[in-house]
């Protein structure tokens, strides 16, 4: 095998490998994500003190870093071109995810500085639940593409973690249609309810 074989295989490779980190951060990410979320909201339920540190942010910020990493690493493969057709376009729909996600956290903070505690309904949190649908899509589309059977062992988590959520999405755009008859008792769980647009 000549030097330029050896050189080529090597770079597809790390391609495929990068591509494998990509997928597994994005699905892992957004579950990560969403069961932090899940677990702030069950704190808040149950009246826990709210602190910046607690072990329900940081898995969420966790799952954030993580989508974060293979956006920027999707991003890093779209602009040296080494991928074309589907898989560019799954790498394009995962990093649409973790843009959205960052701003939205970003909207979302400063929405509570300004405003104080939301509900579950707010444009930032919407828009953040998107990005993570988008993520979770792009992982589970990247992952079932993927011919490894170690890589496939992943497939029924990252199924797991688009429908968990869609469902979670599904959940709270349920919320604006039901707005009053739903809103009553999220409000009493969440402490602060719908009202907040």
């Amino acid at each position: 095998m000549s030097l330029i074989q050896r050189f080529s295989s090597s770079i597809l490779a790390k391609k495929h490998t990068i591509i494998l980190i990509i997928s597994v951060f994005a699905v892992s990410g957004t579950i990560l994500e969403l069961s932090g979320g899940i677990w702030d909201a069950v704190s808040h339920i149950m009246r826990e003190p709210e602190f910046f540190w607690t072990i329900q942010h940081i898995s969420v910020y966790a799952g954030v870093g993580m989508i974060a990493i293979s956006g920027i690493m999707g991003s890093v493969l779209l602009l040296k071109g080494l991928v074309k057709g589907s898989v560019k376009r799954i790498i394009q729909i995962i990093i649409i995810g973790s843009i959205l996600q960052i701003t939205s956290g970003y909207a979302d903070s400063l929405s509570h500085d300004l405003f104080g505690i939301d509900g579950l309904i707010s444009l930032s949190h919407q828009a953040l639940e998107v990005g993570l649908v988008l993520c979770a899509l792009g992982g589970f589309l990247m992952i079932s593409k993927m011919t490894y059977k170690k890589t496939r062992k992943f497939l029924p988590f990252s199924i797991i973690t688009l429908i968990f959520s869609i469902s979670w999405l599904g959940f709270n755009l349920s919320l604006l249609v039901g707005s009053t008859v739903l809103c009553l008792p999220i409000y009493k769980i969440f402490n602060s309810g719908c009202a907040i647009f």
